[in-house]
């Protein structure tokens, strides 16, 4: 028996050392032997305490689930044992972690009722729950209730209303509300900027990110890892890719490793804007630094392969990562399907796509998108209009790649005919396509079809 052994080791068995090991057990998820300690522990005398029940319940909430957390209350009434502020914040901790908000209401009533005071990690809970469910507004209204009652909001209270809006795209409110706090003399941790930057760098305010990154240097906090992948990250979709390398180059001068988010990252980028023997070597790192892959990480190396023609290497990465227990998503299969589409096996790629319906992937709309644009770019104007009329579902791109070819293959009548078929609809059309339509019209003599078409354009965009 473990708590013999226990016993043994510090002469004298106590609740504590008996909590002490059912807290270790606990966190690593093996709460069978937890609960033979417990057994253990009353057969030798030694009875579990309100701290016993209260690790269970949070390992129960947090492994297995709400349901089963929430029966450990029962058995701490069973045993004569009261609950206290931190059982409750427990269980509306496990409840909010399944966004169960009746659940977490329901809890706050209870705690009231039995003259449990909720302190500021009850509100805090309940206010995180309120923001994954999209509510931000009743969040804000639980915020303001703490403050006008006699709980202090904690860093971690502010970090989650920051948070919570940033996610809510209430951007400008979490930035006045940061900028309102530091007014009342609070003090940002590294935690709170990376919060905001990560918050700012989403709704695409990179200006204000790097400025908020400059702040953060000139607090006294050093940024770390998070914070950089977060900017450079940003920069690279916004395709600032200078000022994300240079990023990059800071990272490095300082010292800081990547975790397989970071790696996939920067290997994306660098495949992005062509730079393909960089992106090869950070791959090449990457499996020195022994990283872990996951899904993304497997999906961002298969489309590097493809890029560089290499569809062989491809392949057996995607049975290796079959191996390791992953399942292919629909990003695998598009990135393949486009890879062998850019090296002309059309064949290849729509075999590809078959097999992708046979088991069962109901959206496959960037793989038909691939394979339309490739036949188009390749000069197959009828087999992509095939294509493209037996898809049940086209997006913007769809549209816009079908009117794009159409110019390049001369075809300008039925080009002009479904650009202005989208403009009635309301699909919107790159304007790089629609410029394609006008030029063509011009270059081939037909201005004043050219002019009707410029006009479809500007009336679309007053009506839409």
């Amino acid at each position: 028996m473990v708590i013999v052994l226990v016993m043994i080791m510090f002469g004298k068995l106590s609740t504590r050392l008996l909590n002490i090991c059912i807290c270790t057990f606990c966190k690593a998820n093996r709460l069978e032997k937890a609960e033979a300690i417990i057994i253990d522990g009353i057969r030798l005398g030694v009875l579990p305490d309100v701290v016993t029940y209260n690790m269970l319940i949070d390992a129960y909430c947090q492994f297995v689930s709400f349901d089963a957390g929430y029966t450990i209350l029962n058995r701490m009434r069973e045993a004569g044992i009261s609950p206290d502020v931190v059982t409750y914040n427990s269980l509306i901790a496990g409840a909010t972690r399944n966004s169960l908000l009746s659940c977490s209401l329901d809890l706050l009533d209870e705690m009231l009722e039995m003259g449990i005071p909720p302190d500021v990690w009850s509100y805090n809970s309940l206010m995180h729950c309120l923001f994954q469910l999209g509510k931000p507004d009743e969040a804000n209204r639980v915020f303001q209730d703490m403050i006008c009652g006699d709980l202090t909001p904690c860093t971690a209270t502010f970090n989650i209303m920051l948070n919570g809006l940033c996610k809510n795209r209430y951007t400008d409110n979490a930035l006045r509300m940061f900028r309102g706090l530091q007014n009342h003399g609070f003090v940002p941790e590294l935690v709170t900027y990376n919060i905001l930057i990560k918050g700012l760098c989403k709704a695409g305010r990179l200006r204000t990110a790097r400025w908020i990154l400059k702040e953060l240097g000139d607090s006294g906090h050093a940024p770390n890892a998070i914070t950089y992948t977060t900017i450079m990250k940003c920069c690279f979709r916004n395709r600032k890719y200078k000022l994300g390398l240079e990023i990059l180059s800071a990272m490095k001068r300082k010292g800081y490793t990547f975790d397989g988010f970071g790696y996939c990252t920067v290997i994306a980028a660098f495949v992005k804007i062509g730079r393909l023997k960089e992106a090869t070597d950070y791959m090449e790192q990457m499996v020195t630094d022994g990283v872990q892959l996951d899904i993304v990480s497997y999906n961002t190396l298969i489309n590097l392969y493809c890029k560089e023609g290499k569809l062989e290497a491809a392949y057996l990465l995607l049975d290796e990562m079959e191996k390791q227990g992953f399942e292919c998503d629909k990003y695998t299969h598009t990135i393949l399907i486009d890879g062998l589409c850019k090296a002309g096996n059309i064949k290849g790629a729509r075999l590809h796509l078959e097999y992708m319906n046979k088991i069962g992937f109901d959206s496959n709309l960037e793989a038909y998108n691939c394979i339309v644009d490739r036949l188009g770019k390749d000069g197959k104007i009828d087999h992509a209009i095939n294509v493209f009329e037996s898809m049940e579902v086209k997006d913007s791109f769809t549209y816009s790649s079908m009117v794009h070819n159409l110019c390049k293959a001369k075809r300008l009548p039925s080009a002009s005919k479904l650009l202005l078929s989208c403009l009635k609809s309301g699909v919107r059309i790159l304007k790089s396509a629609q410029k394609a339509v006008v030029d063509g019209l011009r270059h081939s003599g037909c201005r004043r079809e050219a002019k009707k078409i410029q006009s479809k354009i500007r009336m679309a965009k007053i009506s839409h």
